[in-house]
């Protein structure tokens, strides 16, 4: 049976109590700049991230991977950049950026000066090539016809060429992944300002974790990587700061552990 560790505290101390290289993966939504002050439980200058990231480094196995799921604030008509600077940051610790992918949602719109944004990056860092890659496979539209490539040559003409087979029934997802707004979760999961759906946190751990596994979530919210990890029988690790999230994410674990419990 899964191992479920929760943990209340600031995980800058708690991590500290973590083996070194004994994470496979970590699933995360760190603070975004000062966009939510979370219960005034908000402190996520440089010296603070940076400290995670180094912590998240030492105990990510080799081969792990992290998951950094992030957006920047807009103060005076700049966005902040301090995304971009997170991500170089982990490279420069040791993590390789491994991918920069995509969450689009349909976030409510905004009176401003700028096209509507409905994304966030998720970062994917990982300690030297990932030693899991289950990808999500989805539907062709074109399958079952002969497929077709396009190729540049030197000259820069374009050429068109038919490569041998047709077009195969499924291929891989893009790393762009749309998930509304309204497919979010449960009803304890609205309690915390910032849930992501638990799809999210569902397909991320099946593409770079196995059964048996170990997943953290040092920003652990309302607790979605927790019910997920669980749900897909991976041993998880939550830290959560603030008393009123934490409570939120050990009931909705808990509940998940109770479902689970009924159904076998």
């Amino acid at each position: 049976m899964a191992k479920i560790e929760l943990i209340h505290g600031d995980c800058l101390d708690c991590m500290g109590d973590i083996e070194d290289g004994s994470i496979d993966l970590t699933v995360t939504s760190p603070p975004y700049d000062n966009l939510r002050t979370y219960n005034g439980s908000l402190d996520w200058d440089k010296h603070v991230w940076k400290s995670v990231i180094s912590a998240l480094f030492r105990v990510t196995k080799p081969g792990g991977v992290v998951v950094w799921v992030v957006g920047d604030a807009t103060i005076k008509g700049s966005e902040t950049g301090t995304s971009f600077k997170q991500a170089l940051y982990a490279m420069e610790c040791g993590f390789n950026l491994h991918d920069t992918m995509i969450y689009k949602t349909n976030k409510p719109p905004q009176t401003h000066n700028r096209y509507e944004q409905c994304w966030e990056y998720m970062f994917i860092l990982s300690k030297g090539r990932p030693s899991s890659w289950n990808p999500i496979m989805i539907k062709t539209e074109n399958y079952g016809q002969k497929r077709t490539s396009t190729m540049r040559q030197d000259s820069d003409e374009l050429s068109s060429r038919s490569a041998n087979g047709i077009v195969k029934e499924y291929k891989q997802k893009s790393n762009i992944w749309y998930l509304p707004r309204g497919a979010r979760n449960d009803k304890l999961s609205v309690s915390h300002p910032a849930t992501f759906p638990d799809q999210l946190a569902h397909n991320h751990i099946i593409s770079w974790s196995n059964e048996g596994d170990t997943v953290l979530d040092p920003f652990m919210g309302s607790g979605t990587t927790g019910k997920m990890a669980k749900q897909l029988n991976r041993n998880f690790i939550g830290i959560e700061k603030d008393p009123e999230y934490f409570k939120i994410a050990e009931a909705r674990i808990n509940e998940e552990l109770k479902q689970r419990e009924l159904s076998l």
